[in-house]
């Protein structure tokens, strides 16, 4: 018993660092927007917009090709292991249904993610990032 409580800790775990990742990567550019209106520094820092950049790179990427985010593949198979539901999808398609009965087909989020990625790209021209060399 004390097992698969484990195993579901580990998947709620997973579940919070995959929540924290996607706040990241969409209050991120808000707030490189923001940020830039507002004249905050600290969004022209090299080393967070390359993070941000490098973070949705990597969900569009596993978009084009059809991929499952690693952290929806290991946050369920510790709840299969751990005795919980699981579902099947996408982190962001379970949640999107979850919390707002959205369903879609897959070339939807594609798109989304496509768009955000190059709002990311965009925000890179408008709110330039400092120099790596004024960024320690």
């Amino acid at each position: 018993m004390q097992t698969e409580f484990l195993y579901v800790l580990a998947a709620d775990l997973i579940l919070l660092l995959h929540t924290l990742f996607v706040a990241f990567v969409v209050l991120g550019l808000l707030l490189i927007f923001v940020g830039k209106a507002l004249s905050w520094e600290w969004v022209h820092n090299f080393w967070f917009r390359l993070a941000h950049l490098v973070g949705i790179a990597i969900v569009v990427v596993q978009a084009w090709l059809g991929i499952i985010c690693p952290l929806t593949t290991w946050e369920m198979a510790l709840r299969a292991k751990g005795g919980d539901i699981v579902y099947a999808g996408t982190f962001i398609a379970h949640w999107l249904d979850a919390l707002l009965y959205y369903q879609a087909p897959d070339w939807v989020f594609i798109v989304i993610y496509t768009v955000f990625g190059a709002l990311v790209l965009a925000s890179w021209v408008w709110v330039r990032p400092k120099p790596l060399s004024e960024s320690r």
